[in-house]
Formats: structure tokens, C-alpha cells, sequence
């Protein structure tokens, strides 16, 4: 028990100094790379209380894909982040209010928690014949049953959002030859073949 305990604090510990990190570091290569470190903290607090399932998701789907996507965005756009700096002094006051107001939250959140329970707040409490049931199936029938519109909304958001990232960081270079499918697949022999007479000693003319 007090191994958990230790393991519990070590990540918990690690998952806010790296969160701390990812909006205070210089480079943003760095954040994101603090942005895997909270991940994979975040992960293992979720083995702890038992939720494997989302642990693995976690890690699977946030540090596997998303975190990997934006280090890979961040490395290959060239972004000019001094100009982007320049507005941080002007829209301080409001973030430091929005912070605020997100920490309030969380401290009554976690105080009410706390105090009254988790159990006592839920409306609708878990059946008891629901022990046997693991961890995978219980999270797919509230997904698959209660919530099955509200999840496929969600994949529909995350789809246009990466059809727009997509969009947004296409860029057409001049001078660059592209590949064209369209032409390729409605070529005909007489435009895609080219018959040459040639006679002897001569070359074909580029």
C-alpha cells in the first residue's frame, strides 16, 4: 500500500510539473515533448485506480498519434514563434483571469469531492451486479448505449479537425513538379504514347 502511495505521488507530482512546463518552455519542441512526459504520468496514475482501458488509450491514442503529430507539425513548419511571441504581454491579463477561474474550479470540484464523496453525487449509481463486469465492457456500454450519439459526434468533430489541418498546412511550392492522379488515370494510349520514326544515326528530340 505504501508503494502505491509513492507511486501515486511520484506521478502525480510529474504529471503537474510537466504540465507547468508545456505552456512555460521556450521552445516548442520541448512541449510537446513535456506534453508526452504529463501523458504517459497521466497514463500511469489511470493503472493505479484501476482503469486500464483508459490508460491505454491514453497512451495509445494521445502519445501514439496526437502528441507525435504535433511534434512532427511543430518540427516541419517553419513558424516564426518571436513574432508569434510578441502578443503575450497583451493578452496576459486575460489568460491569468481564465486560470483563475479554472483552478477555483478544480480546488471546489475536488474539496466537494472530498468532503461529500463521489458515490453521493452520482445520480445515477453503478448496479451491484455490475463487479463482474471489466473495466473494457463497462466503459462500452455507457459509450455504445447511453452516449452513442455524443460519441460519434465527437470522431465527426476530430475528423473535420484533421481534414482542416490537412488543408491548412498543404502548401504548393513553384517549381515543384506534383503528382496529378486525375491525369494519370484518364490517360489514353494515343496521349500517354508517343510512335517516333526514326532513321538511322539520329536521336529522339527531348
Amino acid at each position: 500500500m505504501a508503494l502505491q502511495a509513492i507511486a501515486f505521488y511520484l506521478m502525480a507530482v510529474t504529471t503537474v510539473v510537466a504540465g507547468l512546463a508545456v505552456v512555460s518552455a521556450r521552445n516548442p519542441v520541448h512541449s510537446v515533448l513535456f506534453l508526452i512526459l504529463a501523458f504517459f504520468s497521466a497514463a500511469g496514475l489511470f493503472v493505479l485506480m484501476g482503469a486500464e482501458f483508459l490508460a491505454m488509450l491514453l497512451v495509445v491514442v494521445y502519445v501514439g498519434a496526437v502528441a507525435v503529430l504535433f511534434l512532427f507539425v511543430v518540427m516541419m513548419l517553419d513558424v516564426d514563434f518571436t513574432a508569434l511571441r510578441q502578443g503575450f504581454a497583451q493578452y496576459l491579463p486575460i489568460g491569468g483571469l481564465i486560470a483563475i477561474v479554472l483552478a477555483a474550479e478544480m480546488v471546489f470540484v475536488s474539496v466537494t469531492v472530498a468532503t461529500n464523496g463521489a458515490a453521493r453525487l452520482n445520480d445515477t449509481p453503478m448496479a451491484s451486479g455490475l463487479s463482474s463486469v471489466t473495466n473494457a465492457e463497462a466503459i462500452g456500454r455507457v459509450l455504445y448505449t447511453d452516449y452513442v450519439y455524443f460519441f460519434q459526434a465527437a470522431g465527426l468533430v476530430l475528423l473535420v479537425a484533421m481534414i482542416g489541418a490537412i488543408v491548412l498546412t498543404l502548401r504548393h511550392k513553384p517549381g515543384v513538379k506534383r503528382q496529378i492522379v486525375a491525369d494519370q488515370v484518364l490517360r489514353s494510349p494515343r496521349t500517354g504514347m508517343r510512335v517516333v520514326s526514326l532513321k538511322p544515326g539520329q536521336g529522339i528530340d527531348q
